[in-house]
C-alpha cells in the first residue's frame, strides 16, 4: 500500500443507527475499490469489519474497526462504529480520529435515535458531518420525506448534493449530482453517466438553486455575486460548501443502496471531491506539556515532530496486544523508538502495520493523518500519546462514558477467581468503558457497563477468549443500622470451669450519636475504679467488634455512641476477653431496647432527556420513592435535566427501564450521597431477605 500524505488521507467515521447499513457500506466499498474479491454480507458473518466471534454470533457491531480504502489515488480510512448504544465508548474512539463523521439514515425508518446521536456526538466533538440516506432500493424508501426531517430536526444546514432518480421499473436507478448537474445511473453497481430524466428536470433545479444559496451564505464574496444574480461556477460553488463543511454549518446529504452496491462509488467519488483532507478538517491539534499547564499546537504536517494518539487497544489471548493509532503529526517509520510520556517509558517499534479488520498489513512508515496499529508496546494502552521525547506533548484523551449498571460477577468453576480477574483486566483494555471494583464490605466482585447487552458481551467474551465461565448477579445493596433512642444496659459475662473462671460486668448506655458518617464513638466515665483502667480497651474492642453486625439484620452499625459508666470485676477471674464478651451482652440487649432501625443508601441521580418524556420520568422516579429536586434545561438549551435523589434500592436496572421509557433517547448519572431511614415496609422485607439467607446458608 502507498504511503500517503495528510493532503490524500481522509479519515471517516461512520455513524447512525443499528441496522441503517453502516459495516455493509464499508464492505461495498472495499469490493469495489477492489481491496476485497467478495463482497461480505452481515448476516453471513463474512464481512471484514465484523470479524470478533460475538460480532458474527450477534450480526451487530461491536468494535471500532478500521478499514482504509483507496480510491482514485486517494486514502480514505472509514471507521467503522457500533450502532448499539451499550458500544458508546467505541464510537467515542473512533471520532476522536475522525476528520469528518459520515451518518448512515435508513430511506424506509427516517431518523432513529442512533441519527440522534450521532448528531449529538458530532456536535459535542465540533466534527463535520454529511449524511448517506441508504436503502434507495426499498420499495417504501422516500428521500426527500427524510431530508424534510433531518431539516425540523437538524436545521437548514442539511443540503442535498445528489437528488435520485428511479427507472422506467420505478425502482432506484441513479442520482443527478446538484453542483456539476449531472446524472449517473448506479443500477449495476458501477456509475455511468447518463442523460437527466425529463420528469425531474423541474426538481432538480430548484434544488440546485437551494444548493448554491447555501453555498454562497458561507462566503461574502459568493454572498454578493448570488444576491447580483450572477452566475456561481462549480469551484465557486465547491469553495462555499468547503467552508460550510468544515465550520459544521453545512451537512452534506447523499445517497445510494449499499447492499446493491448501488451509489457507493459515487459516495467515494464525493468523499473526494466535497469532504476536505484531514490537513484541512483538522490542521492542528492543542496538546499540552507534561507535568505542565503549559500548551503546545501540534500539526498535522509530517515535518513537524512525531506525536500520535492510541485511540483502541486490541488484547487477544492467541495475537498478543495491538495499539491502534492515528498520527497527529511528524512521520512513524518501523525500527525506531517513541517516547510515552503519560507512564514515562520509552518503547521500541520493530513494525508499523496498516489494520483493514482483523488483517495486518506491515509498511515501512506512516505518515501524518494516517492511521496504523502497532504491536507488543508493554506500557502502551488506549488514551496514550506516542512522541518524540526530546518534543514531550499528551493529546487530549477520549471523554468515555460513565457506566451506570453495576452487576455482581463471579466464575461458575472453583479456582477461577484469579484467572477471572486477569481476565477481566485485559478485556478492560480493549474497552475503558468496563469498570471493576471489589466492595470491601459485601466481598463482592462488581463489573460495571453501559447496558445489559455490553455486560452480556462480557461474559460471552471471558468464555470464547480465556475459556472462563461466569454468571452475573444482583450487586448486595450495603445497607445499614442506627438506633433512635436512648437505653442504659448492663452486661456481665460469668463462666466457672476447673481453675480461673472468667468475669466481666459493665454497665453501659447507648445513644444516637448524631453522626451516621462513623460507625462508634466509645466514651468511658468510670469513677472509683468499679472497671480498672486496663480494661477499657477490651470493651472498646468488643465494641468495635459488634458493630459490624446489628440486631436486626446483621447490617452494620452507624451513628452510635457507647458511654461505659459503671462495672465490676474480679480481681483473679476478670480478664480482656471476658470484657468483651461482657460488651457484646450489653450491646446486643441494649440495642434491640433502643429502638433499631435499618437505614438505606441514597443516591443523587441526575437524567437527561428530550423535554417530551419529562411526565414519564418524573412519574417513574415517584413510583421509585424518589423525589425530585430540580428541574432545568442543560447547556445546550435542547434537554432538560432532572436532579432526584432516589432510594439505591430502586435503582436496579434503571438504565434498561430509562432506555424503554425514552426510545434510547435519555441517559443519567448517580452516585451514592448519603443513608436514610427506610419506610417500614422496606424494612421488613429487607429483615425477611436477611433471615431466608442465613437460612440458606446453613
Amino acid at each position: 500500500m502507498k504511503n500517503y500524505s495528510a493532503n490524500e488521507i481522509r479519515n471517516i467515521a461512520i455513524l447512525g443507527h443499528s441496522g441503517s447499513g453502516k459495516t455493509t457500506i464499508t464492505e461495498a466499498a472495499l469490493f469495489y475499490s477492489g481491496a476485497t474479491k467478495r463482497f461480505g454480507k452481515v448476516d453471513e458473518g463474512n464481512t471484514t469489519s465484523d470479524f470478533d466471534a460475538e460480532e458474527i454470533r450477534r450480526k451487530v457491531s461491536i468494535n471500532t474497526t478500521v478499514l482504509p480504502v483507496e480510491w482514485k489515488n486517494t486514502k480514505i480510512n472509514f471507521i467503522d462504529t457500533p450502532g448499539y448504544f451499550d458500544f458508546v465508548g467505541e464510537v467515542k474512539s473512533a471520532i476522536s480520529v475522525s476528520d469528518a463523521n459520515l451518518i448512515v439514515v435508513s430511506a424506509k425508518s427516517g431518523v432513529e435515535v442512533g441519527a440522534e446521536k450521532a448528531w449529538e456526538y458530532s456536535d459535542q466533538s465540533e466534527r463535520p458531518r454529511f449524511v448517506f440516506i441508504n436503502a434507495m432500493d426499498d420499495e417504501n424508501a422516500d428521500f426527500h420525506k427524510v431530508v424534510d426531517e433531518m431539516k425540523e430536526q437538524f436545521g437548514t444546514g442539511i443540503t442535498p448534493i445528489q437528488i435520485p432518480f428511479n427507472g422506467a421499473d420505478g425502482k432506484f436507478a441513479g442520482v443527478v449530482d446538484l453542483i456539476e448537474n449531472k446524472a449517473y445511473n448506479v443500477s449495476s453497481g458501477k456509475m455511468t453517466e447518463c442523460p437527466i430524466p425529463d420528469d425531474i428536470a423541474d426538481d432538480i433545479e430548484m434544488a440546485r438553486a437551494e444548493l448554491i444559496e447555501s453555498a454562497a451564505e458561507n462566503d461574502e464574496e459568493l454572498l454578493e455575486k448570488f444576491f447580483n444574480d450572477e452566475e456561481l461556477t462549480p469551484e465557486e460553488i465547491f469553495k462555499g460548501l468547503e467552508e460550510g463543511f468544515v465550520n459544521a454549518a453545512m451537512c452534506p446529504v447523499f445517497c445510494g443502496a449499499a447492499s446493491l452496491g448501488q451509489g457507493i462509488d459515487v459516495l467515494m467519488d464525493s468523499i473526494l471531491k466535497y469532504i476536505p483532507s484531514t490537513n484541512v478538517c483538522r490542521p492542528e491539534i492543542e496538546a499540552s506539556k507534561p507535568d505542565s499547564e503549559d500548551k503546545v499546537v501540534c500539526k498535522c504536517d509530517e515535518s513537524a515532530p512525531f506525536a500520535a494518539f492510541v485511540f483502541k487497544t486490541i488484547s487477544d489471548p492467541y495475537v498478543g496486544r495491538l495499539n491502534i493509532f492515528k498520527v497527529v503529526s511528524g512521520v512513524l517509520a518501523k525500527d525506531s523508538s517513541v517516547y510515552n510520556p503519560k507512564k514515562d517509558v520509552t518503547e521500541k517499534v520493530a513494525h508499523v502495520y496498516i489494520v483493514r479488520g482483523k488483517e495486518q498489513i506491515e509498511v515501512d512508515s506512516l505518515k501524518a493523518g494516517d492511521i496504523g496499529a502497532l504491536a507488543k508496546l508493554s506500557n502502551t494502552s488506549t488514551n496514550d500519546t506516542l512522541c518524540a521525547k526530546e518534543n514531550p506533548v499528551i493529546l487530549p484523551e477520549i471523554q468515555f462514558p460513565e457506566s451506570v449498571l453495576s452487576m455482581a460477577i463471579a466464575p461458575k468453576g472453583k479456582g477461577d477467581e484469579d484467572k477471572i480477574s486477569s481476565a477481566l483486566a485485559k478485556l478492560r483494555e480493549e474497552d475503558p468503558t468496563i469498570l471493576l471494583e471489589v466492595n470491601k464490605e459485601t466481598k463482592q466482585s462488581l463489573v460495571y457497563g453501559v447496558g445489559e447487552m455490553h455486560l452480556d458481551v462480557l461474559i460471552s467474551k471471558l468464555k470464547s477468549k480465556y475459556k472462563i465461565e461466569a454468571e452475573l448477579f444482583e450487586p448486595i445493596i450495603p445497607f445499614r443500622e442506627m438506633i433512635k433512642s436512648k437505653v442504659e444496659q448492663r452486661g456481665k459475662y460469668k463462666k466457672q470451669s476447673g481453675g480461673h473462671g472468667q468475669f466481666g460486668d459493665v454497665l453501659m448506655v447507648f445513644e444516637p450519636s448524631g453522626d451516621t458518617t462513623e460507625q462508634y464513638v466509645f466514651e468511658e466515665q468510670i469513677f472509683g475504679g468499679s472497671v480498672p483502667k486496663q480494661y477499657f480497651p477490651a470493651v472498646e474492642k468488643g465494641l468495635q467488634e459488634c458493630v459490624q453486625n446489628g440486631v436486626l439484620a446483621g447490617y452494620p452499625v452507624v451513628g452510635l455512641k457507647a458511654t461505659l459508666i459503671d462495672g465490676s470485676y474480679h480481681p483473679v477471674d476478670s480478664s480482656e476477653m471476658a470484657f468483651k464478651m461482657a460488651t457484646s451482652v450489653a450491646f446486643k440487649e441494649g440495642l434491640a431496647k433502643a429502638k433499631p432501625t435499618i437505614l438505606e443508601p441514597i443516591a443523587h441521580v441526575e437524567v437527561l432527556i428530550p423535554e417530551r418524556y419529562m411526565g414519564d420520568i418524573m412519574g417513574d422516579i415517584n413510583k421509585r420513592r424518589g423525589r425530585i429536586l430540580s428541574m432545568d434545561s442543560d447547556a445546550t438549551g435542547k434537554k432538560k435535566l432532572v436532579v432526584a435523589e432516589v432510594p439505591v434500592l430502586e435503582m436496579y436496572k434503571y438504565c434498561t427501564d430509562l432506555r424503554s421509557m425514552t426510545q434510547s433517547r435519555g441517559e443519567y448519572t448517580y452516585y451514592v450521597e448519603r443513608y436514610d431511614e427506610a419506610p417500614m415496609d422496606v424494612q421488613n422485607k429487607i429483615i425477611e431477605k436477611r433471615k431466608a439467607e442465613k437460612e440458606a446458608e446453613k
